[in-house]
């Protein structure tokens, strides 16, 4: 095919500045809801915060969700409403899946602040698929050696979740889902094969092209169904690779609340407010529900 036919959407970034970092989400987008089970996708910095401090992200509840937090830099400590205490550091793989409903903290260790932590990384949310969104929930850590690397042509891939270049990952989907993080060096190629419904590709840092096309930093750019295409790089690039089957049945999002069904959040956002959702040990804060939340689909 013509490398105009490669691309069917680029998603370009809304970036919210947090204060000591920023940002970019590329999912959901008012073009775009999801690309496979992904219904979030947020590129968190690169920053390297003030001595002392950290990130404090406060306990929040989500429903019919999974979350999947990896760093490139930094650490977090995640604190949960089942009880988890886990750190994750580069490389590694934090699943949560709150099915049900489930609470979580993220923060900065304390070691980290103490000598001003960098933070750098990719966290997704992948929606429930049909009869599973009410599953209960559960957390799942995979250290960093745990996942399988596909290296060939200049070119080394972490496969995170799926199966890709013959390489299966241990860590838990519930949906059809491929994910992938892809270093290229310079003049190196991975071919992106068709077998997924639905891909899509996110320049990190570098510069890479798909078929020839340049790839836009920071955007989430979705190829054509069924097409097979070739990443190539020739100064050296970091890629993220996401996408799996296509749902049947659309996905709301409303602030942290992901379900099939509207009627579904409103009792979420009720019960959040009522205190009915478990609480996080030895985390007593919360935050509460946003008048207008930053995190929504279109419409």
């Amino acid at each position: 095919m013509q490398n105009e036919d490669t691309v069917l959407q680029t998603l370009l970034p809304v970036t919210h500045d947090l204060g000591g970092f920023k940002v970019h989400r590329t999912l959901p987008h008012k073009e775009r809801t999801m690309v496979g089970p992904f219904v979030f996708f947020d590129q968190m910095g690169p920053a390297h915060l003030p001595q002392g401090e950290g990130i404090d992200v406060r306990p929040h509840p989500h429903i019919a969700l999974s979350t999947v937090t990896y760093l490139f830099d930094g650490a977090i400590d995640h604190r949960d409403s089942l009880g988890t205490v886990q750190t994750i550091g580069v490389g590694a793989v934090n699943l949560m899946t709150a099915g049900t409903g489930i609470v979580h903290s993220e923060r900065s260790p304390i070691l980290e602040r103490a000598k001003g932590p960098p933070l750098s990384g990719i966290q997704t949310w992948l929606a429930l698929p049909d009869g599973r969104e009410e599953i209960d929930p559960a957390f799942q850590h995979i250290a960093a050696d745990a996942l399988p690397v596909f290296g060939d042509s200049g070119a080394r891939a972490t496969v995170i979740m799926g199966t890709l270049w013959g390489q299966t990952s241990p860590v838990t989907a519930h949906a059809p889902t491929i994910y992938a993080d892809i270093a290229l060096e310079p003049g190196g190629q991975v071919p992106i094969d068709a077998d997924a419904d639905e891909r899509g590709l996110y320049l990190v840092e570098g510069e890479a092209t798909i078929d020839g096309r340049p790839l836009a930093k920071m955007a989430l750019i979705v190829l054509r169904p069924g097409i097979t295409a070739t990443l190539k790089s020739s100064g050296g690039a970091r890629v993220m690779l996401a996408g799996g089957g296509a749902f049947a049945t659309p996905r709301h999002v409303w602030w942290n609340f992901v379900s099939s069904s509207q009627e579904r959040i409103r009792q979420a956002r009720a019960d959040w407010t009522a205190g009915k959702f478990a609480t996080v040990p030895g985390d007593p804060e919360y935050i509460p529900i946003p008048p207008v939340p930053n995190t929504v689909s279109y419409p």
